[in-house]
């Protein structure tokens, strides 16, 4: 005897399955025939190879019957981002490759000591394939999108329940678990698949202006090929250009211990405040035709799993990204000043990354579409040029003395007038000074003290040496 419950019939004596019906319910209730699963996973980004389709819904099915440890399935997000960077031809790091890279390293921590105070990091460089970039910054990326990521699988979840008919919630009994599975499961599966495709586009461990892994200073060689693609320039050049970019980065995230801190902070704190617009996942599950795959596409490229941001937000992002652009800018200024003497294309292969931060590349591009965050320093060139003044009127260890401390900061409008800085520096500073001097004063009793002509210095007296008085009528006796 069996213990399964009955199968709702489709009225043609044929068992349906529940979760078939429930999706066409999902899904504008649409006949499921005309689907095109390979076209949907184009539609939702996901690769097209049925092969690896197959292996994934299959995880997809398991995940969605396993108990969930919270909203986002990050093994499923592991996995898939794994599979990804895999299927982009990954080879294995060779020990030349290596070396090359190792050499390279050192011989930029070298070039970058004449031209900036703070001490090199004696990291050791490493080489890695796509999957070892994956491994080593999971964690962070974990870290960067959990907030979002728990709203939006919430939403995903809390949409495919209502749109749920009532005969369907009460003949699947405890589906809402499986729900938050399968909300959890298609937001892993499309992050892993973003994550994924971002490993076959950076060249370092800090490649988007974010410390993804902590002391450490790596490059990816298959990446950094792939990079000088079409340049002609040679490939010991841009290996090394891109070295000396990579152990900037690094000595600026070790030497400046608070700063890793500020900015996934920043990125944190901007992510908590977003809110899922419900409404919008809700009207693509009750209008969308699952029959039309472009239909789905340009649903999906409207946005319709974008986080809505609200003005403190905007605020939050502008700081962000000034925080982002300053990062950016030093490390651009100082690989200039490196290598313009020493590398014959130093000037072309600034302004190739230059571009190439500014604009982002297509897995960037996924990436902040589905998790509302543009990790890309916008405003690199005024940030650049705002280093160059400070240099010049400062010199190196005034220029790099900015960085004691996160108060010290130039902020956007120091970027819009890079001439101004020190002119408003100074006004400020001075200002501080003028508070600092009268409360010291105030603490050591010196506004009692009698100035030399022998009027009180007290701020409560006056010069008749009556003082306020309180409620005294003018020329009474306070007794």
């Amino acid at each position: 005897m069996t213990s399964n419950p009955p199968t709702p019939s489709n009225g043609d004596d044929t068992p349906k399955d529940p979760l078939a019906e429930m999706l066409q319910n999902l899904m504008g209730g649409q006949g499921m025939e005309n689907i095109d699963p390979s076209e949907i996973a184009k539609a939702a980004g996901l690769p097209d190879d049925p092969q690896l389709l197959a292996q994934m819904f299959s995880q997809v099915q398991a995940m969605m019957s396993a108990p969930s440890e919270g909203p986002v399935n990050w093994k499923m997000a592991h996995e898939n981002a794994r599979r990804v960077a895999a299927s982009s031809s990954d080879p294995s790091v060779t020990s030349a490759q290596s070396r090359e890279v190792d050499e390279a390293l050192r011989l930029a921590e070298m070039w970058l000591d004449p031209v900036t105070s703070l001490p090199s990091t004696g990291l050791i460089g490493r080489a890695w394939s796509r999957a070892e970039w994956v491994e080593a910054t999971m964690g962070t990326w974990k870290r960067l999108t959990e907030p979002v990521a728990n709203s939006i699988s919430n939403a995903l979840s809390e949409a495919m329940s209502q749109q749920m008919p009532e005969e369907m919630k009460s003949a699947m009994g405890g589906a809402s678990s499986m729900l938050q599975n399968m909300g959890g499961a298609i937001f892993g599966m499309q992050l892993g698949q973003a994550i994924g495709a971002l490993s076959s586009d950076v060249v370092s461990s800090t490649d988007i202006g974010v410390p993804l892994v902590d002391l450490e200073m790596a490059l990816l060689p298959a990446n950094v090929a792939s990079f000088g693609e079409g340049l002609s320039l040679p490939e010991g050049d841009i290996r090394l250009f891109l070295a000396v970019r990579e152990a900037a980065h690094a000595r600026l995230f070790v030497q400046v211990p608070w700063l890793r801190g500020h900015l996934l902070g920043a990125i944190e704190a901007y992510a908590r405040g977003i809110h899922i617009d419900t409404s919008r996942i809700e009207e693509l599950a009750r209008d969308i035709d699952p029959s039309n795959p472009e239909g789905i596409q340009e649903a999906l490229s409207q946005g319709v799993f974008m986080p809505q941001r609200t003005p403190a937000q905007d605020q939050a992002l502008e700081k962000l990204e000034t925080a982002l652009a300053l990062v950016e800018g030093w490390v651009d200024e100082l690989t200039a000043a490196a290598t313009t003497n020493v590398l014959p294309s130093a000037d072309a292969l600034r302004e190739t990354v230059r571009r190439r931060r500014a604009t982002g590349g297509p897995a960037e591009h996924a990436f902040s579409s589905l998790v509302g965050l543009e990790l890309r320093p916008r405003r690199l060139r005024e940030a650049a040029t705002l280093w160059a003044v400070l240099k010049d009127e400062r010199g190196i260890e005034g220029r790099d003395a900015i960085w004691d401390h996160p108060d010290l900061l130039p902020t956007g409008e120091d970027l819009d007038d890079p001439q101004g800085f020190s002119g408003r520096r100074q006004l400020a500073e001075a200002s501080d000074s003028e508070v600092d001097d009268a409360l010291e004063k105030l603490l050591s009793g010196g506004f009692d003290e009698p100035r030399e002509d022998g009027s009180p210095d007290s701020p409560n007296e006056s010069q008749d040496g009556t003082g306020d008085g309180g409620d005294t009528a003018p020329g009474q006796s306070k007794d």
